[in-house]
This record gives C-alpha cells, sequence and structure tokens, in this order.
C-alpha cells in the first residue's frame, strides 16, 4: 500500500500541474485554488486546473473563467479532480460543460536504495542513449521538440507555433528535466519531468512511429525516475488516458492507478482549445 493517501496524492499532483502549467504559460491567473492558463491556438496550455481543492467554488469565480476564456476565443477546458468539492461540478453543469474524456493519473513512490534498472531486466534496447537536454543547446532541444512532441499531433505535420514555444519554455524552466532518446544518434523519442518540492510527473513523451516496440518508452520512464530520485523526489506520477501503451508501460514498472479525472469542456465561447 501507498504511504500516501489516494485523496493526498491527488492534492499533491493537482496542485503542481496548476503551478507548473501557469509557470511555463503564456498567461494565467489564480482562481478558486487553482489556476486557469492561455498560450494560444494549438496549444496544450489551454486549461483550468486545481480547482476546488480548498472548498466550495463560488458562481463568481466560475464566471470568471467562463470569460477569461471567451475574451481569448478558445473553448474553455477544465481538469475536474475527484476529490474537488461538489460545488465545482454543478457549477459547471449549470454553465453548460459537458464531459469529454477521462484522465487516468498513476503514480509510484520511489525508494532511495531502490534498483530501478532492475525493472528492465534485458537491460537497455540496442544502440538506445538517453541524454538530458542541454537547454543552451538549441539544435539538441529542437531535436527534442521535434521529437517529443510527434505524438501529440498528426504524423507529419509542422509544430503549431504555440506548441513548439511552450514546450521549449519546459526544457528551459529550472524544475524540469528534458531527456532526447537516441537510437545510434538519431532521436527516436522523448519526455519530460518535472520534479516539485511535494512530488514530480513525468510528461510529454512521444517515441516516433519506426522506433516503436522496442522498449524505448520504458526506458525513458526508468531514466526520468532515477532523475526524480537525484533531485530529491520520492513520488512520481503520470497522466494518461485510460488503455493507452502510456498506461499499461508506467504499471508494468511499479506505477498504480491513484484517481482519475474528468476533463469538461464547453461549446459555443470560441475554437477548440
Amino acid at each position: 500500500m501507498p504511504k500516501l493517501s489516494y485523496a493526498e496524492i491527488a492534492r499533491i499532483e493537482e496542485r503542481r500541474v496548476a503551478l507548473g502549467t501557469a509557470a511555463v504559460v503564456a498567461h494565467a491567473e489564480p482562481i478558486a485554488g487553482g489556476w486557469m492558463a492561455f498560450d494560444g491556438d494549438g496549444s496544450w496550455g489551454n486549461l483550468a486546473v486545481g480547482l476546488g481543492l480548498d472548498g466550495p467554488v463560488s458562481d463568481e469565480e466560475l464566471d470568471r473563467l467562463v470569460a477569461f476564456y471567451a475574451q481569448r476565443g478558445v473553448e474553455p477546458r477544465i481538469e475536474v479532480c475527484p476529490f474537488a468539492h461538489e460545488s465545482l461540478l454543478r457549477g459547471l453543469a449549470a454553465r453548460g460543460f459537458v464531459l469529454r474524456e477521462f484522465e487516468n493519473v498513476l503514480a509510484r513512490e520511489i525508494e532511495t536504495d531502490e534498483d530501478l534498472r532492475a525493472l528492465a531486466p534485458r537491460g537497455l534496447p540496442e544502440g538506445l542513449e538517453i541524454v538530458r537536454v542541454d537547454p543552451a543547446d538549441e539544435a539538441q532541444a529542437r531535436a527534442f521538440i521535434d521529437t517529443a512532441t510527434s505524438g501529440f499531433r498528426p504524423e507529419g505535420s509542422p509544430i503549431a507555433p504555440a506548441l513548439f514555444e511552450v514546450t521549449r519554455r519546459i526544457v528551459a524552466h529550472p524544475q524540469c528535466d528534458s531527456f532526447l532518446a537516441l537510437v545510434n544518434g538519431e532521436p527516436a523519442g522523448g519526455g519530460s519531468v518535472e520534479t516539485g518540492e511535494e512530488g514530480a510527473a513525468l510528461f510529454g513523451a512521444s517515441v516516433l512511429p519506426r522506433f516503436r516496440g522496442r522498449g524505448i518508452q520504458q526506458a525513458l520512464i526508468l531514466r526520468r525516475l532515477e532523475r526524480v530520485r537525484e533531485r530529491g523526489g520520492s513520488l512520481a506520477c503520470i497522466g494518461a488516458r485510460p488503455g493507452i501503451p502510456t498506461e499499461r508501460n508506467a504499471i508494468r514498472l511499479g506505477f498504480f492507478m491513484a484517481y482519475s479525472k474528468g476533463i469538461l469542456m464547453r461549446r459555443g465561447e470560441g475554437q477548440p482549445g
């Protein structure tokens, strides 16, 4: 059993997401104990998260959230934690928000003396090298961004400027580390990790289609877990849509299901976020 309760894990992770998002997007405002963020067309950073964890959410706050996104021409998108106050869901429903999808949050505690590499008894895939991206190396940062964002856009399509910029800010953020997976020197995959005061999260990982099925994603997870421990962390989370390979790989490496959250959206206030 985990040392922390599921509710404690959720509070740590939701606050980390809220603060971490606010730190890298173009504009963000605190609201109802969380943050609402905007980062331009094509960015994942157009979302509100962490609301309602400290108590009731008022009508005035929810009206402000709707106006925030309406003024920017973006469809409101909010992540709702199951431990948020019930007034949040009631207020969102009254304003026409509907459930769009679910996200599972998996968690893992890391022991100081744990041999993480033992979780991959076959070792690293042949020819694989995982390097930490140097934020000052523009060529390396661009190679990482192109690779790590590949799974979040149609294959072969260009990177939206907002997505490039927010990922570049993540690479440079002092609490984040980004890792590029190379197979015989060729970029094959990438992913990032943010380590906060209470918890860490592995996120933004992709493996290029021609390199899948070789264990590269698992290797990226293990390297980022090592980095969390190097930074003094003992709790790591991963968010994933139910049933996708990320979830299965995380469970194989010792993660457990901590909680599921709903992604709610409201039509009619602008373009999809």
